[in-house]
């Protein structure tokens, strides 16, 4: 699956992992910490809202790729992996999301 290859990847860029900021965006942008790539996830949202808003479908997916890798770069972050996600939705599949948002509420609250 192209998600866990891009993540095996992505975790080979990071400094921890020895990889040169100065030759790789991903180190560098790992380096630069939560705040650098939340701004990325932030500004690849914004960009994917306006594609669609624009009609631009080829526009859409290019961004929405983009979103996914920055996301996927964030998960590097947290030391998770795409396949935390997948279980998560997995264990959404079948419930409603109403009741599924209000189990979180109540699991929060």
């Amino acid at each position: 699956m192209i998600l866990s290859r891009l993540a095996r990847v992505l975790q080979s860029r990071h400094p921890a992992q020895g990889a040169d900021p100065e030759g790789s965006y991903v180190a560098k942008l790992l380096l630069k910490g939560q705040d650098a790539i939340l701004k990325k996830v932030g500004e690849e949202s914004t960009e994917l809202v306006m594609a669609s808003k624009d009609g631009q479908p080829q526009r859409v997916v290019s961004e929405m790729a983009d979103l996914w890798f920055h996301c996927l770069v964030l998960l590097t972050h947290h030391g998770l992996e795409p396949g935390d996600v997948l279980k998560e939705l997995e264990r959404r599949e079948g419930v409603s999301g109403l009741a599924e948002k209000a189990s979180r509420a109540a699991d929060q609250g």
